[in-house]
């Protein structure tokens, strides 16, 4: 496309999701302009950005929800995680929750109307006796609700990977969190490619994957552009898009750098990378997007209902009242929409 600067907002970024419909993939460049594009526009990008949500998710919302299965006593020094060894957040730490306590998890989950029930452990990645516990857990999950399953266990060995395929897991969720380039920034206990390569190890034991990242970081917008073709580039299906929630007593507590617009541009950017991707409004949407939640919605197709790791989320009664009032509606379990099979404008 060329001729943007001289072109009509509203048109320039109709144009943009045009292309992305037609099956022409985003450029580096033009992720850089809907970034940098100035809040006037913010209403415009959004309803472009909407046509190709809306092609292939149509007004489906999907609903996940999370258990922590164990908390803290992570030996990881990720800034932005309250669960890490360099933490000094007042949070629950806890070893491996009973069977019981999951499958009642996975009954409030299904009663939620999630489609997915993630299942998480805070560890460099998991023990072989925490593996076979997840293992043995997700069947009897499987067998009592109309749930999928997802694990995010740390990092997975190709072995590992191919138990929880073996076990009935549908995805793996491990996010890149940020660019390479600024990963160092974030984390010094593993490194961008160890995340790279669990989940080529979950890819090839034919595990979905599910891979997003934070924004509010300190990256720059660069950082987020690389992050989000990279996910392209792996296919990821689901990408959950967080917004630092500085947490005190983490080494990212005095970060605060993205407002609400930020957020929406950061949504529409990822969705017009990643147009047949499930894009996920996931931590900090309460705190970053506040009222213009819903307006995320129109880029998005997914949210967590409920509480996150260790932090909580707003009422789940305020999700399905904002998801009805959109005019959306909820999927859950084998009935959720399935992305179009083709790119092919349908709808102005």
């Amino acid at each position: 496309m060329t001729g943007h600067s001289a072109t009509e907002p509203a048109l320039r970024w109709h144009q943009m999701a045009t292309s992305v419909l037609s099956g022409h993939s985003l450029k580096k460049e033009e992720a850089r302009e809907v970034l940098n594009s100035s809040d006037e526009e913010i209403l415009n990008l959004l309803a472009a950005t909407y046509r190709v949500r809306h092609h292939f998710f149509g007004n489906t919302v999907q609903l996940f929800f999370l258990m922590n299965a164990k908390s803290g006593l992570c030996p990881e020094d990720c800034g932005y995680c309250s669960q890490s060894k360099v933490s000094e957040a007042e949070i629950p730490r806890y070893n491996l929750l009973s069977v019981p306590k999951l499958l009642e998890a996975a009954r409030l989950a299904n009663e939620r109307q999630s489609k997915t029930f993630c299942i998480v452990i805070s560890a460099r990645g998991p023990s072989e006796k925490e593996i076979d516990f997840v293992c043995s857990v997700v069947p009897q999950i499987k067998e009592q609700y109309d749930l999928n399953v997802c694990a995010c266990l740390g990092l997975l060995t190709p072995a590992q990977a191919t138990k929880l395929a073996a076990a009935g897991v549908d995805k793996v969720n491990h996010n890149l969190n940020t660019s390479e380039r600024h990963y160092e920034e974030v984390c010094s206990t593993h490194t961008y490619a160890d995340r790279v390569a669990t989940l080529q190890a979950c890819r090839s034991a034919g595990l979905q994957l599910c891979s997003g990242g934070i924004m509010g970081m300190g990256e720059t917008t660069d950082d987020l552009i690389e992050m989000a073709f990279a996910l392209k580039e792996m296919d990821v299906e689901s990408i959950p898009l967080n917004f630092l929630n500085s947490i005190d007593g983490t080494p990212l507590e005095d970060v605060n750098e993205i407002s609400p617009r930020d957020c929406l541009r950061g949504l529409a950017m990822m969705r017009l990378v990643n147009p047949a991707a499930e894009i996920r409004i996931a931590g900090g949407r309460e705190i970053h997007l506040g009222s213009l939640q819903p307006l995320g919605l129109y880029a998005a197709n997914s949210i967590f209902v409920g509480d996150y790791l260790t932090t909580e989320g707003q009422l789940p009664e305020a999700d399905y009242q904002m998801i009805k009032e959109l005019g959306f509606v909820v999927t859950q379990g084998s009935e959720a929409a399935e992305p179009a099979p083709v790119f092919e404008e349908t709808t102005h």
